[in-house]
């Protein structure tokens, strides 16, 4: 059997190093940790599903459920397409 992404709205930010401010504006601070000084290129969100890392470059996901996780920038360039608000 054969499956199709149902076509979905999700918000997104890309992590680019300095934004965490507007990172944890947008999806608040609870679920994502760091930089830290030892990891300053990375933040660690917690997930459903546990801690994930999320290197600079890559994009901080809300769910459709409400859930947090990233994405490897060329994976999420494949999956989704920006919209007008």
């Amino acid at each position: 059997m054969k499956f199709k992404k149902k076509p979905v709205e999700i918000e997104a930010i890309q992590w680019k190093g300095d934004n965490i401010n507007e990172i944890w504006d947008a999806f608040t601070a609870e679920h994502i940790y760091g930089p830290t000084e030892k990891n300053p290129d990375f933040l660690v969100l917690n997930t459903t599903e546990g801690p994930m890392n999320c290197p600079v470059g890559w994009w901080v996901i809300k769910g459709v459920e409400g859930e947090i996780y990233s994405c490897k920038d060329s994976v999420f360039k494949t999956t989704y397409e920006q919209i007008d608000w």
